[in-house]
């Protein structure tokens, strides 16, 4: 009788192990069925959104060689120039927090004002997104802005000043006597060198934030 007892209590406790173990590995499978689930949620939807910027960035570009037939290529750069420009400056170069899409479709804007070319339009994109991330602004807002002051630097100095950069009065005058002696490029430059001053380095530097 105890002999059977135990034998009886034995197969309990395998019973109850079995049940266990089952459990287990139902829990195991339950587990990798919702890895896989989620998995392929997550490729279909990383999927999706990759369809869709490549899309949207298809659509700026489209923008971006309607501007520069326009303009007739005032800025001497090709679509393709412009594209490559935004890729080097973007999030996805560790550049800054903005998508080449983004740049792109700010360079557009840039690419209207005729007198922004070669190496200055380069340097304005970059003083664009810099400006844009120390002060908030939309990166559009930052492309006309900064756009207007290369433009026309003795007229455009206004515009910029009344979003809080300031140029003294001997940078102003000097920007004035450079404009009227035909050196627009060299007033160019002296308005990026402030802007550089004052922003360069802030579209990096967020990278590199919580």
């Amino acid at each position: 009788l105890g002999m059977e007892k135990t034998t009886s209590s034995a197969g309990k406790g395998f019973d109850v192990l079995g049940e266990i173990a089952t459990g287990a590995l139902r829990r195991v499978g339950e587990a990798a069925i919702n890895a896989v689930g989620s998995g392929l949620s997550m490729l279909s939807g990383f999927v999706t959104d990759s369809i869709a910027e490549a899309q949207e960035f298809q659509n700026v570009f489209a923008q971006t060689e309607a501007v520069i037939k326009s303009t007739g290529q005032a800025a001497g750069l090709t679509a393709q120039d412009m594209a490559n420009l935004a890729s080097d400056l973007s999030a996805a170069s560790g550049m800054s927090l903005f998508s080449d899409d983004q740049i792109l479709s700010a360079q557009n804007v840039l690419a209207t004002f005729k007198e922004i070319k070669g190496v200055q339009f380069e340097d304005a994109t970059s003083a664009i997104l810099d400006m844009s991330q120390a002060m908030g602004m939309d990166l559009q807002a930052a492309s006309v802005q900064v756009g207007k002051a290369l433009n026309d630097p003795i007229a455009g100095l206004g515009a910029l000043s009344r979003v809080g950069v300031q140029f003294t009065a001997d940078q102003k005058a000097m920007i004035e006597e450079m404009v009227n002696l035909g050196d627009v490029a060299g007033a160019q430059e002296m308005i990026l060198g402030e802007l550089n001053s004052q922003f360069g380095g802030s579209a990096a530097a967020a990278v590199n934030t919580y």
